[in-house]
């Protein structure tokens, strides 16, 4: 049915929904799962400062891609404890929407797993929708949780 299943998240409650939709259905097909979070880039200016902020020891750990990196953490430590056998994180940089879809066309995706909200406010309509943006681009099947 599904050999591999990507989904994005961003950390947020209703992005986790969708994080849990597609851990279920990886669990019970025995899919991979390509968990996708997206970044923009942090001044170097604003690292240095916080790498000073920081005590010496976990200084190194400082870096653009820090809170990427343990939403990606939680939602893999989350999938593994669920019984997911095979999942990769990716961290990428740019548009969340690009980031999942180069993800699914990547990794051959069968299905792509995003939550029906994301952004709110004004930004949402300057930047666009991602669930609008993958469902109109995806490679592959697409599910649509809804998470409100």
């Amino acid at each position: 049915m599904f050999g591999s299943i990507v989904v994005g998240t961003d950390g947020s409650d209703t992005a986790k929904q969708a994080v849990k939709e597609a851990i279920d259905i990886a669990a019970a097909v025995g899919a991979r799962m390509e968990i996708v979070s997206a970044y923009e880039p942090v001044s170097s200016a604003r690292l240095r400062e916080e790498a000073k902020q920081a005590p010496s020891d976990i200084e190194w750990m400082v870096n653009e891609r820090a809170d990427v990196e343990v939403t990606l953490g939680q939602a893999e430590d989350m999938a593994t404890s669920r019984g997911v056998k095979q999942v990769r994180t990716y961290a990428r940089q740019g548009d969340p929407a690009d980031a999942i879809l180069d993800v699914a066309e990547e990794s051959g995706a069968d299905l792509i797993v995003v939550g029906n909200k994301g952004m709110t406010g004004a930004k949402r309509f300057l930047l666009g929708s991602v669930p609008n943006k993958v469902s109109h681009h995806a490679p592959c099947s697409v599910l649509i949780v809804r998470t409100t």
